[in-house]
């Protein structure tokens, strides 16, 4: 549901992508940033096709219940830009940590460095100087070939304990990065899932985050499809001409999950289509 003093969206317990649970390896409940961006962007959409219609014809569910959709576009921007920007890390918090009905000025913010955090420069909510500074600290910390690890092997705030079925910790809570994923589920895979593990479908996306965070720069995007080209060698590994699910998040970054995945190849797919695409239109307009 949204806060109504941020118009930020609340999320409960491992609603994300990240979703693992028993055990939960990243709960993340509260307030997660790519929940946020893609809320954002609707705002802005739905606020352009207000804007470009006549009010009258604008049927009743589609409008907010109070104010206008640039009102709630407004205010969610401005709690965005407030609350997420961690300045001393150079990159947004990956979740603004509150229970229910916790509003998300008193969340706490978790200052883990995930793939997160790519959606919300990919998809026009910080731009400039914080979203290049983001997508390097995620080059430096988050890219390997082809792939995009869930979390930097880093230190993180605040802790992230992970208990087993038995109430046992699981990890390292100060250091919960987890570069290889094998071994029992419930004890070791599922704690690496999104703690370390590379994935291929988010890889797109810091593709996409790079070229949009230099946008002007025409070598930008050469760079991004560059880096969309390493994850060519998936097609020829493992389940010829598709592209896996994860890979270990530590070298030699072997081959995990499932061997086909949709989501990988879509993604893929789509980013590549849409950088050549602005790529020709450059072109065109020179």
């Amino acid at each position: 549901h949204m806060d109504q003093e941020s118009g930020l969206v609340w999320s409960p317990s491992h609603f994300t992508w990240m979703d693992t649970n028993y055990p939960a390896g990243t709960p993340r409940e509260g307030y997660p940033i790519e929940i946020q961006a893609l809320w954002i962007r609707l705002l802005q959409l739905l606020n352009t096709l207000y804007s470009a219609n006549e009010e009258a014809s604008i049927p009743y569910y589609m409008k907010p219940l109070k104010g206008t959709w640039q009102d709630c576009l407004k205010l969610a921007k401005r709690s965005f830009d407030q609350l997420f920007w961690i300045e001393e890390k150079g990159w947004p918090a990956d979740v603004l940590l509150a229970s229910e009905g916790t509003p998300a000025k008193k969340a706490l913010r978790d200052q883990a460095l995930r793939s997160n955090c790519l959606w919300a420069v990919s998809l026009g909510c910080m731009d400039g100087q914080k979203a290049r500074s983001t997508v390097s600290a995620a080059r430096k910390c988050l890219v390997i070939p082809g792939a995009l690890r869930s979390l930097a092997p880093i230190p993180v705030i605040p802790h992230l304990p992970i208990y087993g079925k038995n109430g046992d910790l699981l990890n390292d809570p100060t250091f919960p990065y987890w570069g290889r994923y094998e071994g029992e589920e419930d004890t070791r895979r599922k704690p690496a899932y999104h703690n370390g593990t590379a994935w291929l479908w988010t890889f797109p996306t810091f593709c996409e985050a790079l070229a949009e965070a230099w946008k002007t720069d025409p070598k930008a995007k050469d760079a991004a499809l560059d880096y969309l080209a390493s994850m060519s060698h998936f097609w020829i590994e493992g389940c010829s001409g598709q592209l896996p699910e994860v890979v270990d998040g530590d070298a030699p970054h072997q081959q995990r999950g499932c061997d086909a995945q949709a989501w990988s190849v879509s993604e893929a797919l789509r980013v590549w289509t849409k950088i050549n695409r602005a790529q020709k239109i450059t072109l065109k307009t020179k």
